[in-house]
């Protein structure tokens, strides 16, 4: 595949599925961007602005946009699914009639499918005719994307032409992209960050110490660590921007969607209250859940997610679960466990 043969096309029209499709309209490549509302992609063509979920940046006048997915992927070469995890294989089975067998499709969610542990690759391979299956993540948060902000990510394939022409499509001065093989772990560990970006909000709310967010961090990174590697994922991805990078950014920053839950429930919001005031996907929320319940069928020490599914579906009072997490932690027998 060449460069200049390459139909893009970006399904979801949120803020990152916004965001990515502008930045490769602007590299040059022929891109659609396919959002279910049409009332929303009536207006963003209008005002040249996707005013629902990334407002104040203007849209590229070369990206097509449009609500009609066999008409988004006709003649597609690279497919990039953006869509929250929750409706994530309806997209697929929406889109699959229209998709040829050996097409590159590229998940950009971080998120788990509840009932089965499936990851969005997984999801890709299942409803899909053979595609060329590759993972998006990294501490990519949308409207600093949109900004030009300097930025990386990481792409993850067994298929090196997938990650190749990726890279290719994506980078930019300000957007770099680097290639890594452990497509499960990166894709898990973009799932996982969410969980700890909930915890990080809720102790922003609490005005706990630095020293505190800094424990907090550390040992998150440990805890996802550990289940991410019991389930098979390399651990040195982990220390890479898929990993620390993607933590770090969504436990310090009001950006990050999962983030703000934490922050409104620590205030004392309840978790439906919490999630309204977002008003946006925000995918740690059914993590927590899904990983709670993985991690006690496995027996995995994770206090931490314990104890955020605590104070989000039992009503769990958050000043006795942290200090039930911080005398958890101490039990353990080294630092880096």
């Amino acid at each position: 595949m060449t460069e200049n043969n390459k139909n893009v096309v970006v399904l979801g029209g949120g803020s990152f599925g916004t965001a990515i499709a502008n930045m490769i309209a602007g590299n040059g490549h022929p891109t659609t961007l396919w959002m279910r509302d049409q009332a929303n992609v009536t207006h963003c063509l209008q005002v040249g602005e996707n005013r629902q979920y990334l407002p104040g940046y203007q849209l590229d006048k070369r990206l097509n946009i449009t609500a009609d997915i066999q008409l988004a992927l006709n003649n597609a070469s690279l497919v990039f699914f953006s869509v929250p995890s929750k409706a994530f294989r309806d997209v697929c089975q929406l889109a699959a009639p229209f998709i040829k067998p050996g097409t590159m499709v590229v998940s950009t969610a971080k998120g788990i499918e509840g009932d089965s542990f499936n990851l969005m690759s997984d999801v890709l391979a299942e409803e899909l005719d053979d595609p060329k299956v590759g993972v998006i993540s990294g501490p990519n948060l949308a409207r600093e994307v949109a900004r030009k902000e300097l930025t990386a990510t990481v792409i993850a394939s067994a298929d090196k032409e997938l990650c190749e022409t990726v890279q290719t499509t994506l980078s930019t001065e300000f957007f770099r992209v680097y290639a890594n093989s452990d497509m499960f772990g990166v894709e898990l560990a973009g799932a996982l960050k969410n969980i700890y970006a909930i915890t990080a909000g809720v102790a922003t709310a609490m005005q706990l110490g630095q020293n505190t967010m800094s424990m907090l961090i550390t040992r998150s990174l440990a805890e996802m660590t550990r289940f991410a590697t019991r389930l098979g994922a390399d651990p040195m991805t982990f220390l890479g921007l898929s990993g620390v990078g993607d933590l770090f950014v969504t436990c310090t920053s009001p950006l990050s969607r999962n983030y703000r839950v934490g922050q409104a429930i620590g205030k004392g919001s309840s978790l439906e209250q919490a999630i309204a005031e977002v008003g946006q996907v925000a995918e740690g929320v059914n993590t927590t859940r899904t990983v709670k319940l993985k991690a006690d069928e496995l027996e995995i020490y994770m206090p931490l997610a314990t104890g955020l599914y605590e104070v989000m579906f039992n009503g769990a009072a958050i000043n006795e679960i942290v200090k039930n997490m911080m005398v958890s932690a101490q039990t353990e027998d080294v630092d880096v466990a």
